[in-house]
């Protein structure tokens, strides 16, 4: 199939091989080769002949030479790690800071940012190739966002290790102390709370929801007065469909912290009032049915199917 079937510019301008597959830089290989599957048939020309589509050469061409050589580049995790350097270099260089979106999104909190970019990733992904001929857009937004991203994560990106048949390993350390020389500084104990909250981060962005609340079930239990853990578990709950858990947790992080702005988003849509107090019993009602749902959770966090 010759390159002529696409237009050059395509080709110049579509750099980001996250953004031709449309999914996230922080996708894993499991992510990577499902979407790689679910484009290849999408664009297989037997489901061009049947109906004499003429779109049949287009979808070839660039399923040959976009979308193979995008999952080449990063369907390992070593090529994943040389693609984001090469993304870096063109988040400094790029003025698509200019653009709505990505000023939309730099405008939002750190938090409420992770989870606006997943989904408008996976919503650009469902209309990505249903016009062959506008896919460029798409594409582009995608690349935006992305670009976006990494200006917002100025370290590295989180990129998980490679998982064995399906299975990533989680890695729980013990509480570490760090020791001084001096014998009279006693040891300081590590943010154990803090660590739950960051395994639930990215347990979020693998969208496993049922980790996530194990996560910072044990992270309230450390520091029951964080209105950052209620307000992610309150929207972990509403991802899960349960509005009711859901507005017992970000009422509480409201009440913690009435400024919060994760909790006050999601307040208006579940038609929550930021000075209304929360019940103690709904919260420890709250918390007994959460502990129920947890006993349907993997059992073993060292080795768990996404």
């Amino acid at each position: 199939m010759s390159q002529t079937f696409l237009p050059p510019q395509w080709l110049k301008q579509l750099f980001d091989p996250y953004a031709v597959l449309g999914i996230s830089v922080t996708a894993d290989e499991r992510q990577i080769l499902k979407r790689y599957h679910t484009l290849a048939k999408l664009l297989h020309p037997d489901r061009y002949a049947a109906s004499h589509n003429p779109d049949r050469e287009l979808a070839a061409a660039i399923f040959s030479h976009l979308i193979n050589p995008a999952y080449e580049k990063i369907k390992h995790r070593q090529k994943r790690c040389s693609a984001i350097a090469i993304l870096r270099g063109w988040e400094q260089q790029a003025k698509f800071i200019q653009s709505p979106l990505a000023q939309e999104l730099m405008e939002m909190s750190a938090l409420e940012a992770e989870f606006f970019y997943e989904e408008a990733i996976a919503s650009y992904a469902v209309a990505q190739y249903k016009s062959l001929h506008q896919f460029s857009v798409v594409t582009k937004q995608i690349s935006i966002l992305n670009l976006v991203y990494l200006r917002l994560h100025k370290t590295e990106v989180f990129l998980p290790p490679e998982p064995a048949s399906g299975i990533i390993e989680v890695q729980v350390k013990p509480v570490e102390l760090i020791l001084c020389d001096k014998t009279n500084v006693k040891p300081v104990l590590k943010n154990y709370a803090q660590r739950h909250y960051e395994r639930a981060i990215e347990y979020v962005r693998l969208t496993n929801w049922s980790l996530a609340v194990q996560e910072l079930r044990d992270a309230i239990k450390l520091e029951p007065n964080n209105s950052d853990y209620h307000a992610l578990l309150g929207l972990v709950h509403l991802q899960q469909k349960f509005p009711g858990m859901a507005r017992v947790y970000l009422r509480q992080a409201l009440k913690l912290n009435p400024q919060h702005s994760l909790a006050l988003k999601y307040a208006s849509r579940l038609k929550i009032n930021p000075s209304e107090n929360v019940n103690p019993q709904s919260m420890a009602k709250a918390v007994s049915i959460a502990a129920l749902l947890s006993l349907f959770a993997p059992k073993n966090r060292s080795q768990v199917k996404c």
